[in-house]
């Protein structure tokens, strides 16, 4: 589309809104595109030459290997002896591929170093690429004015009394920051509301992930800005945010130098969330009251019963954006933004928290054949191509049951819900104050989660994520 000014002048209205990749960008995307194709045609040569069996039993081991873990988690007796037998088989296949090929003239080394190399050189440049400049992104950030009247709202017994422990009280009020300490009785939630009531125009906590989400839900029903202190255990939400979690006073200290980000949230049935809500096996477990005092016991016990071939399948069903369905999933988690995820659920990241989008995966599959090929293909960086495996975003998103309630875990909290389960994505939603300096920390995440098509994007000379643009680390 094109818009005239004047007589003939004639102006590309979305080529003028285009961010030019800078001369490094270009070059090292280019760099990343051609180290890609040198790590593409290094494993055809490792595969082609006499490795080919080698790897291939590396891939049978894994898969022999993933059904043993499937029966021993979901079986006792026999069965649980049988997956542990496979276990081990399927490791010991492993391991003897590996030291047969090893055994193999010296080009086994050298191939297997130039691949690694090479393939080092493409996610390292690749990265780079994507990288904005630290002092471009720091001029860039608006400090925020310091509210007049913050307070935060402290948890001590989280994250092992870090509150003690880092003097987080005592900081906050050299800050001229209000603090209220959680005690036994105490209402979280009618504590950040009388806050609020007292003239608060910043809420705080000091605490852990669902502590958070509560009181940023009270923040964002309030038009107030939210403080994320990194006092809890894991702190899955100061991470994907590029907040110091080893030492919670770098996030105390943006009371009063900050800059301001607008972030997503979201919600299921209008109940806030930061991280995300797992549905299913996970849901199940931490229902029970054992779990908080016996995690590994409690697992351990109810798996089996819960994903035995005996046992009815969970009563979740679901529609994929394609309009297909999907019954009986035996695990669904729903997260604010999509993770990346890792070689376990539980190192999942989240790259974005402004993509506007809800992130969605779910397992299905009842049989060591079905998670074998689901553990397998991810092991192969490849779990989308499974049919038991079921991964997508969305702005919406609706899960069911036919018994009317489900278990759901909301940032860690237990809960029974009633169904059907509404989910929604609230993109800027969450104002945030955080420590001057995030944007470089979030720019940085950004560029891990990089894409062929920002690489072509790139060395056309069009920076898909230009600094200032509604993004990580950009202030709105």
């Amino acid at each position: 589309m094109t818009v005239t000014r004047g007589t003939d002048e004639e102006i590309d209205d979305t080529e003028a809104q285009v961010a030019r990749a800078s001369a490094r960008q270009r070059l090292l995307a280019w760099l990343a595109l051609l180290a890609s194709v040198g790590a593409v045609v290094a494993l055809v040569v490792l595969v082609v030459t006499q490795h080919g069996a080698s790897l291939l039993a590396v891939v049978v081991g894994v898969a022999v290997g993933a059904s043993g873990a499937w029966w021993t988690i979901a079986h006792r007796g026999v069965r649980r002896t049988i997956g542990v037998v496979a276990v081990v088989v399927g490791v010991g296949l492993c391991v003897a591929a590996l030291v047969w090929a090893a055994s193999e003239p010296d080009s086994f080394a050298i191939e297997v170093a130039v691949l690694l190399a090479v393939t080092a050189l493409a996610y390292g440049a690749a990265r780079s690429a994507l990288r904005h400049d630290a002092r471009e992104l720091a001029a860039a950030e608006t400090r925020a004015t310091p509210p007049r009247h913050p307070v935060l709202l402290c948890n001590p017994w989280s994250g092992g009394g870090k509150v003690e422990k880092f003097g987080l009280v005592e900081l906050a009020e050299s800050l001229g920051v209000e603090t209220v300490l959680l005690d036994h009785g105490l209402d979280l939630e009618q504590l950040a509301r009388d806050a609020v009531a007292r003239g608060a125009d910043c809420l705080g906590m000091a605490g852990g992930d669902g502590s958070q989400a509560l009181v940023a839900s009270i923040a964002v029903e309030h038009g107030l800005p939210f403080v994320c202190v990194s006092a809890g255990t894991r702190n899955h939400f100061a991470l994907d945010l590029g907040i110091d979690r080893e030492d919670p006073r770098h996030s105390v200290r943006a009371f009063r130098d900050a800059v301001e980000r607008h972030i997503d949230y979201a919600t299921v049935n209008d109940r806030f969330f930061v991280n995300n809500v797992s549905l299913g096996v996970y849901a199940t477990i931490v229902q029970q009251d054992e779990y908080r005092d016996d995690k590994v016991g409690t697992t351990t016990t109810l798996l089996p019963e819960m994903l035995g071939a005996a046992d009815s399948p969970f009563d979740l069903q679901f529609t994929e954006p394609d309009g297909s369905e999907v019954d009986g999933a035996f695990l669904i988690q729903v997260s604010n933004n999509p993770y990346v995820l890792g070689p376990s659920l539980d190192v999942a990241q989240r790259r974005r928290m402004d993509t506007g989008t809800l992130g969605v995966f779910a397992v299905t599959g009842s049989t060591g054949a079905e998670a074998a090929g689901v553990v397998t293909l991810g092991a192969l960086g490849q779990r989308r191509l499974s049919p038991n495996w079921h991964e997508f975003t969305s702005t919406g998103f609706e899960v069911r049951s036919r018994s009317g309630t489900a278990y759901a875990g909301i940032d860690g909290e237990a809960l029974e819900l009633p169904t059907p389960l509404r989910f929604a994505i609230h993109p800027g939603g969450l104002r945030l104050l955080v420590p001057a300096g995030n944007s470089v920390l979030a720019d940085q995440r950004r560029a891990r989660d990089v894409t062929l098509g920002d690489l072509v994007t790139l060395a056309r000379g069009i920076d898909p994520a230009p600094v200032g643009a509604a993004g990580e680390g950009a202030d709105r």
